[in-house]
């Protein structure tokens, strides 16, 4: 059997793996498996298409991935901070810079004051929601306890 034609059904078949994760990692070997059945083409040398596979895997890997791969918490994100940042929720511990919890919509969250706010914010007070970072809330004080 022909290399080229080997290399062809090795790019099919981490295409079809690609097919079946949600991770953008096997692309990267079929799009290399399927330059080096083009290049195997004009020739059989196992010499030179097996370290070019490797290497454009390689290199598929460092350059290609970054550029195909979607974060879907990118999108989530508008639709997070529209449920909760500049709602008013309960502090049920004491805030500080570095831990704190909150309560809203009867949920327990991970709270902090902002980095410029170093004022501890008392157990039971009233805060605003300001912005978050993945599941932990900015918040400062509003009102009396």
């Amino acid at each position: 059997m022909d290399t080229w034609i080997i290399f062809l059904i090795i790019a099919l078949l981490f295409f079809i793996a690609e097919i079946f994760t949600p991770t953008m990692f096997f692309l990267n070997f079929a799009a290399a498996s399927a330059v080096c059945s083009f290049v195997g083409i004009f020739t059989d040398n196992h010499n030179i298409l097996i370290p070019l596979f490797a290497i454009l895997s390689i290199l598929f890997i460092l350059f290609l991935r970054p550029l195909l791969n979607i974060n879907p918490q990118k999108i989530n994100n508008s639709a997070f901070e529209s449920q909760y940042v500049n709602k008013m929720a309960t502090a049920i511990t004491n805030i500080t810079p570095y831990s704190g919890r909150i309560k809203i919509y009867d949920e327990s969250w991970e709270a902090r004051t902002l980095p410029e706010s170093p004022t501890e914010i008392p157990e039971g007070s009233k805060v605003k929601i300001i912005s978050h970072n993945d599941l932990t809330m900015f918040v400062e004080k509003k009102g009396r306890k």
